[in-house]
């Protein structure tokens, strides 16, 4: 992160970045001006566009856009903003009894106990049937996986108006059912909070293309449990209007022990 440090600093003062009024809209900056930027740096982390644009977490944040509460989103391919104010979310530890949930597998999934990854994870919660459970929805089938671009889309972010047109976007996992549209975030391990953006972009990118509602689920394995929670915006053009709707965690028994 101190490598990044390094960029950013040089970023910010290069388009005098400090000197905008983030009260009136965000700072608009490209790709190319990163790189422009940063071409005599010589570590790839210190140079590479996409390196120095994940921000996932509060912590991966470079220093001066934590000391200026400040924030990076993709608004177009090729094409960032950098936003005042918060943009991220903490993940609340639940602290509810963990349920125990007997799986509807009437085999053992021998694959899904090859490796740890989030995807794996999920997959087992899905085909033991425990996603259908939280959602209450038994007519979810997976049909969204992987990525995707959005179609155009506008939302505030305080007094500043974000917009938005063909930016990438990944799901772990999408479904449908009957009368709703359900999205997935995974974890494979302890997530403290998450750039709200990868619950955002997908939100408003699956209400563009359905009328059916759309859910929005975090998922993470932890140990032998998995934690649910369900997320929602009460104004789904206020990107900070996120709430917490519920969550869960379980024990998933049957055939599989792992």
């Amino acid at each position: 992160m101190a490598q990044q440090n390094n960029s950013w600093k040089k970023i910010f003062d290069d388009y005098y970045v400090l000197e905008h009024d983030f009260e009136g809209s965000p700072f608009e900056l490209s790709a190319q001006q990163i790189k422009d930027s940063c071409q005599d740096f010589k570590k790839t982390a210190e140079k590479e566009v996409r390196l120095l644009c994940k921000q996932d977490k509060r912590e991966d944040r470079p220093q001066v856009f934590i000391d200026n509460n400040l924030f990076l989103l993709p608004t177009k391919n090729g094409n960032y903003c950098i936003v005042k104010g918060e943009g991220y979310i903490d993940i609340e530890e639940i602290t509810s009894e963990i349920l125990t949930y007997d799986s509807k597998l009437d085999f053992r999934l021998v694959t899904s106990e090859i490796g740890n990854s989030e995807m794996q994870h999920l997959d087992f919660a899905y085909a033991s049937s425990l996603i259908r459970t939280f959602m209450e929805d038994q007519s979810l089938l997976l049909t969204i996986r992987g990525r995707k671009y959005t179609p155009r889309f506008s939302f505030n972010i305080g007094a500043a108006l974000i917009n938005v047109d063909g930016v990438q976007t990944e799901v772990d996992a999408g479904y449908e059912g009957r009368n709703k549209i359900v999205l997935i975030e995974a974890k494979n391990s302890k997530t403290s909070n998450t750039i709200i953006r990868q619950l955002f972009y997908p939100f408003k990118q699956w209400k563009s293309y359905t009328d059916k509602e759309v859910f929005l689920l975090f998922f993470e394995k932890q140990g032998d449990h998995y934690n649910i929670w369900q997320y929602g915006f009460t104004n789904e053009n206020d990107y900070n209007s996120i709430k917490l709707l519920k969550s869960a965690r379980y024990k998933i028994i049957g055939l599989n022990t792992k």
